[in-house]
């Protein structure tokens, strides 16, 4: 088989795992363990991509995997689609906290990326990188006129 069974059965599971991508969608981060998190990636994955499609037909399917839940869907398709419009894939990222204490199993955090404080960040640094430009053509200008004071009062 090509996923985790995660000890449950078949509608056991998925119901697991459509309740921790609404989690993830809603909430934007989850603490859960690195198995569960490394399979509901794969759902959320998909569902941000039905959202960016936008089309009558991933509502649809995207609607029937979150158990109907209107406002999960409403996030997805107004605000995560728009966020991760220029994006191909990779919505999720999983960091590990460590071991459970009671049966060490690793506790991980999943959580949608930023997206938007990426290209900020991206922003900022371009409207930076100008400024510094300037100012260093400044002190160009200002070393300059100070040789040119400086060679007139040499030859006064």
């Amino acid at each position: 088989m090509a996923y985790r069974k995660l000890g449950r059965d078949n509608k056991h599971r998925r119901s697991m795992l459509a309740t921790q991508t609404k989690q993830v969608i809603m909430n934007e981060s989850i603490k859960t363990t690195e198995t569960r998190a490394k399979e509901t990636r794969k759902f959320v994955d998909k569902m941000i991509t039905y959202g960016k499609k936008g089309d009558l037909v991933s509502r649809r399917k995207a609607l029937a995997f979150l158990h109907n839940d209107k406002e999960v869907a409403n996030k997805l398709f107004n605000d995560l689609a728009k966020r991760y419009e220029n994006r191909n894939g990779g919505y999720t990222q999983i960091l590990k906290l460590g071991e459970r204490r009671g049966d060490d199993s690793m506790m991980v955090i999943l959580k949608l990326v930023d997206e938007e404080s990426k290209t900020e960040v991206k922003a900022a640094k371009k409207e930076e990188a100008p400024k510094k430009v300037e100012a260093k053509e400044e002190k160009k200008a200002d070393t300059k006129k100070e040789a040119k004071k400086d060679v007139k009062k040499e030859t006064k």
